[in-house]
């Protein structure tokens, strides 16, 4: 990691071809950090990568078109669920992410296994359609694991046409009408948005905030956990390397980043069996792949990609309800 300059400092990647292209070293020669499965207390089950919109940035490339990660199906969950149960210590949470989840047919059997194994359980959603044409068995489900159901929704900038910007033309009715009909039903509803504006923290919660109560909605705009605001993520830019001197540099942990917590299944598109992979932010690489089983996927993890530097070391992001 290169100390000499600002840690967010950005730079064109073109000069720097043999970063993050070795498993234990760095392009300078240091012995690259990783990061020990400290306690699986964060489950993710990506459900598809197909989404009823398609954003400008999205991490995973989301869109109605792609299907790289199929549909996992409720009977694949539940082996994985059945497997974390017998587990020293079971996860506290299962997270639901995509895509947009709500779109899987078997969506609301895989809360309802989650919620009644014992799990807290967090669904990040654009609030749209997809969600909304579930509202009875919604509320169902939170009637009867009441505290349990946790929403997170999208709304990537507190203006309108901003978040349009990113999301597309007629997306913001859509989400706030369904961030509205969750709070507004005793759901435990939360908001995530995103840092790529040419604005302070403060004035973005302040934002959201004059939002939130035009709309009549109790969330606590400066409580991270309730407004997430999550740092941008481009492949296109230089990052440092994360090197195992950086933790004592950043007066940072490895207990800190998301893969010392939590591991995330996916199923590929034509694969066989689902696989579980290091993060939520790495669906794609092989490199993150870690098995079939928990068992498997509880390894170390080298922080051998940018987006373990820009989002959760330096940008200092954690995709659960509970950081």
């Amino acid at each position: 990691m290169n100390m000499g300059a600002p840690v967010n400092q950005i730079q064109p990647t073109a000069g720097f071809p043999q970063k993050f292209s070795h498993l234990d070293i760095t392009a300078k020669g240091q012995r690259r950090a990783s990061v020990a499965l400290r306690a699986l207390e964060t489950l993710w089950f990506n459900t598809g990568t197909l989404c009823n919109i398609t954003c400008v940035n999205c991490y995973i490339e989301s869109s109605p078109k792609n299907d790289r990660l199929a549909y996992l199906a409720r009977a694949e969950a539940k082996g994985f669920l059945d497997e974390a149960a017998a587990l020293a210590g079971p996860p506290a949470e299962i997270g639901f992410t995509g895509g947009e989840p709500f779109m899987n047919p078997d969506i609301l059997g895989m809360i309802e296994d989650s919620l009644a194994a014992g799990h807290r359980v967090l669904v990040l959603t654009n609030a749209m359609r997809p969600m909304q044409r579930l509202k009875a068995p919604l509320l169902d489900l939170n009637r009867r694991f009441l505290g349990r159901l946790a929403v997170r929704v999208s709304l990537d900038h507190y203006e309108a046409a901003n978040h349009e910007k990113v999301r597309g033309a007629q997306t913001w009715s859509s989400a706030v009408d369904g961030l509205s009909w969750l709070a507004h039903n005793g759901f435990n509803v939360t908001v995530a948005g995103r840092k790529l504006w040419d604005e302070s923290e403060l004035a973005m919660r302040k934002g959201y905030r004059d939002v939130f109560e035009k709309l009549a909605i109790d969330i606590d705009v400066d409580d991270p956990s309730r407004l997430v605001l999550f740092p941008e993520m481009d492949s296109r830019t230089d990052v440092p390397e994360i090197t195992e001197e950086c933790w004592g540099i950043l007066g940072k942990s490895p207990e800190s980043v998301m893969c010392s917590n939590a591991r995330m299944v996916v199923k590929r598109k034509g694969a066989d069996r689902p696989a579980i992979v290091a993060c939520t932010l790495l669906p794609y690489d092989p490199a993150f792949e870690l098995g079939a089983t928990l068992a498997e996927a509880s390894r170390p993890v080298k922080l051998n990609h940018r987006y373990c530097a820009q989002f959760c070391v330096l940008g200092g992001a954690s995709c659960s309800a509970h950081n």
